[in-house]
């Protein structure tokens, strides 16, 4: 490298490159999805919570989604909404990076939750009278623990070969948040290494994760079918498609963005389907559990029944 390189302090988040005016409705329907996102989410872990009915082991992780879904969105939208009514994108390079992690870390944990829950229901529907036993309160714990802990250890490595790197720029992201393949194009160095790293782990957290969810529920449609009571069948039904709904979205969108060939227009398809991550998937998940979940309906009517 050479001995006058400049090195990053700050850089410029271009966002969404759009005509003023769009700009000023994309933030009004950002901000409304935003606060959608905390409200959902929030009314479900705050249901779970107080109700002890919720007190199990599904909506133990589901209140863990609740809180990744919020996180996600806090952790890329203030940025994002700000930089849509400002003229001044910048962001510093620490928290620009601090920014990258917490998105990874969240990523991976919410690909692992959505795996435990994918084998909750596989117990609760092919071996519900060991269910008590296998999904026990200390088996839900250790579970919960090791996917956060797994996800930072994991995305550490990620960290730990971002800032090998020197960055010297351009000092420009054509992005809304610091998403790390955006970041990379910003260091003056080979990052292959990097590149093969990411491709790895999403192999790894994403194609493995998502053949086990599809194991669990290929199990779980055989014990539906052999169930004879149609109210029966309709209840699991019900309380699986949810999940599978939220797998769908998010497994699909992060398959494309980050293991799919680039299309002619990579980072517009980036902000698309990051979009999904900040902002839809998250409102959609609570709304999802809330109309396809009985356990989370009762509840819910419960507590406005109390209100009123």
């Amino acid at each position: 490298m050479g001995g006058n390189q400049t090195w990053i302090v700050e850089v410029t988040l271009l966002g969404f490159l759009v005509d003023p005016a769009l700009e000023f409705l994309l933030f009004c329907l950002f901000s409304l999805l935003y606060m959608i996102t905390l409200l959902g989410n929030g009314v479900i872990l705050g249901t779970i919570c107080l109700d002890p009915r919720l007190h199990t082991p599904m909506c133990f992780f589901l209140s863990h989604l609740a809180v990744l879904d919020m996180s996600y969105a806090s952790n890329n939208v203030p940025k994002m909404l700000a930089n849509l009514v400002s003229q001044k994108r910048t962001i510093s390079f620490v928290p620009c990076i601090i920014q990258t992690f917490l998105y990874l870390v969240f990523a991976a944990t919410e690909c692992l939750i959505l795996v435990v829950m994918s084998y909750d229901r596989y117990v609760a529907i092919c071996h519900p009278l060991h269910y008590t036993v296998i999904m026990s309160w200390r088996v839900c714990t250790v579970l919960a623990v090791m996917c956060w802990a797994f996800s930072f250890l994991l995305d550490v490595v990620h960290l730990v070969l971002l800032l090998r790197l020197p960055f010297c720029g351009p000092h420009e992201i054509n992005h809304f948040f610091c998403e790390i393949l955006s970041v990379l194009k910003l260091a003056c160095a080979d990052t292959t290494l990097n590149q093969v790293v990411i491709f790895a782990a999403c192999v790894f957290i994403l194609v493995g994760p998502l053949c086990l969810v599809l194991v669990s529920y290929t199990c779980i449609l055989v014990a539906i079918l052999r169930i004879q009571s149609r109210e029966g069948r309709t209840k699991a039904f019900s309380t699986c498609s949810s999940h599978l709904c939220v797998v769908g979205l998010f497994f699909g969108s992060a398959i494309v963005m980050y293991m799919a060939p680039r299309s002619s227009h990579p980072e517009e398809q980036q902000k698309i389907l990051s979009l999904f991550y900040s902002l839809f998937n998250p409102m959609l998940n609570p709304l999802i559990y809330s109309l396809r979940n009985s356990e989370v309906k009762g509840a819910l009517r419960r507590a406005l029944w109390r209100r009123g």
